[in-house]
């Protein structure tokens, strides 16, 4: 017998846009309860063994010490996602621990280890990069390596890998002086991830603060022509464009997509077409929105993932190889969300 409170629990997490567009395929929780009440900062990618694996940070609260970084795996043959594994953390060799951050998931073209970038630290002024890598698909994981002093990894979103080998790491910092800047660059590394180089900031911080850039291609996946978005302190979505792979950067502008200081996601599909996940709105974290674009300029809102009362923010978007699009989220920082979407159906 279903319950009126039962049946209001059902709809609370079936949003709207999953019936109005045919395009979302599924709309799930990677878990329904963990050790831990509060999560945040999710990746997904498809490693080279072609699974699904997500990641994110749980502990009692963003910033406390107990904060660990859990990973996930989609068992396509029970169609459902195996319970979190605690896979780092930031406990020191004396003992003393701190919170840890920002996971992202990237596999390198080839069969060569799927990595984890993460930071560990007391706050995103004092934290440090920290890379484990895994060479069965995420099942099992090196020892962490710290990374040389100065290079973070990617601060929220994935790196993209350039035609000749190239990966390209959207970076960002934060100040601690008063008033803190907001500062985009990025890093390279042309040995795999062994070395890293990086560029000069793309802004002075103050007048766009921005942080946590995704990059899109212009030219075919892996090209030259580049065009980074992301987080600002401005009320709107940021883009800043390259011509020559990355090395330099034009000026920073912002584009017409709102943004509340709240993590975004974006990725270039096979097609050449955009996609960004963001919250459409100055102020908050819901709702959640998903945009095409055919230019990087003019975007158009397709899907709304999420548009009831809560936090539903920093997203996660790839492509994998059968075409379709996975994006994941945060969702009222209790858990995680998965969607699926039909990429030619947007």
């Amino acid at each position: 017998m279903i319950t009126r409170r039962s049946l209001l629990l059902l709809l609370a997490t079936v949003p709207f846009a999953f019936a109005a567009s045919p395009a979302l395929v599924t709309h799930e929780f990677i878990y329904e309860k963990a050790a831990y009440p509060s999560c945040h900062a999710s990746t997904i990618v498809e490693s080279a063994q072609g699974g699904l694996v997500a990641a994110w940070f749980g502990g009692t609260a963003e910033k406390n010490p107990d904060v660990c970084i859990w990973v996930a795996h989609y068992d396509a043959a029970k169609k459902t996602w195996t319970p979190g594994v605690e896979v780092a953390n930031g406990v020191q060799a004396d003992g003393k621990r701190h919170p840890t951050w920002n996971p992202v998931l990237f596999q390198p073209r080839g069969k060569v280890p799927l990595q984890l970038y993460y930071k560990v630290g007391p706050s995103p002024q004092t934290w440090w990069g920290e890379v484990r890598t895994s060479t069965d698909g995420g099942r099992t994981w090196s020892a962490a390596r710290r990374l040389p002093a100065g290079i973070y990894g990617p601060i929220k979103n994935k790196p993209v890998q350039l035609a000749d080998g190239t990966i390209l790491s959207p970076t960002s910092d934060e100040t601690d002086e008063k008033p803190s800047k907001w500062r985009v660059y990025f890093e390279r590394s042309t040995d795999g991830g062994a070395t890293w180089s990086k560029t000069p900031f793309l802004n002075d911080g103050l007048a766009i603060g921005a942080i946590q850039p995704s990059i899109l291609f212009h030219d075919g996946i892996g090209g030259a022509k580049l065009q980074a978005v992301g987080r600002t302190r401005q009320g709107k979505v940021f883009s800043v464009s390259s011509d020559n792979a990355g090395k330099t950067w034009g000026e920073m502008s912002l584009l017409p997509l709102a943004n509340p200081s709240s993590g975004t996601d974006a990725v270039t599909l096979q097609d050449g077409r955009h996609v960004i996940v963001y919250n459409p709105v100055p102020k908050g974290r819901t709702p959640l929105a998903v945009a095409i674009s055919r230019d990087g300029k003019e975007w158009k809102d397709v899907i709304t993932l999420e548009d009831q009362p809560g936090e539903y923010s920093y997203p996660a978007i790839v492509q994998t190889s059968d075409g379709r699009v996975h994006i994941t989220y945060t969702w009222k920082r209790q858990r995680i969300r998965h969607a699926v979407i039909d990429a030619g159906k947007l």
